[in-house]
């Protein structure tokens, strides 16, 4: 899946730049939900990507990732097998994928389930740079259908409120990460 012609539209680009985090679900044939989500990050879009490609540290760094690693490394192409914990209310589940992942440098990461606790599990994360090349319009989007017994209505629930919760920490790290990567000049 390289959405990679698809641009946010320049309402959502000044609602970013604003600060809002922008989710969308919608529910498609078959129970399959399709999540989306997008944060704009004063960062560049190469310290984003080095933040996502770390893929044995992502669960220090992710919210609802509790572990990750990679498994195999084919150059563009890796096997990653990541533990992801999430619920509603008192009810959390812990969730275990195989996940092959393109990289497209800089522009996008796709990925697609191998095996796991999904039936479907297959999207991307994009990274536009914002015009000048110092910040980025950073989205994620995927189809999801998990093997379990969950409603659709209540997939989507726990996207819409753990999505913004990872986009928010990954701006926050990248820029922390932006930030110390600039030493003064003086």
């Amino acid at each position: 899946m390289d959405n990679s012609n698809r641009s946010i539209s320049e309402a959502n680009r000044q609602k970013l730049r604003d600060g809002e985090t922008l989710i969308t679900i919608a529910y498609l044939e078959n129970d399959i939900i399709n999540a989306s989500g997008a944060v704009f990050v004063a960062a560049r879009p190469e310290t984003i990507w080095a933040i996502l490609t770390d893929y044995n540290n992502l669960s220090e760094k992710i919210p609802k990732v509790v572990e990750s690693r990679l498994v195999e490394d084919n150059g563009d192409e890796k096997i990653i097998a990541q533990t992801g914990r999430s619920g509603i209310f008192f009810i959390e589940k812990s969730v275990a994928i195989v996940l092959s992942v393109k990289e497209f440098f800089p522009r996008s990461l796709s990925f697609e389930i191998l095996e796991g606790e999904f039936s479907v599990y297959r999207g991307e994360w994009h990274f536009e740079p914002s015009e000048d090349g110092s910040a980025t319009f950073l989205s994620w989007q995927a189809l999801l259908k998990p093997r379990f017994f969950a409603p659709p209505f209540l997939v989507s629930f726990v996207q819409h409120q753990d999505l913004p919760t990872i986009l928010r920490a990954i701006r926050e790290l990248a820029e922390a990460d932006e930030k110390n990567s600039i030493s003064p000049t003086d």
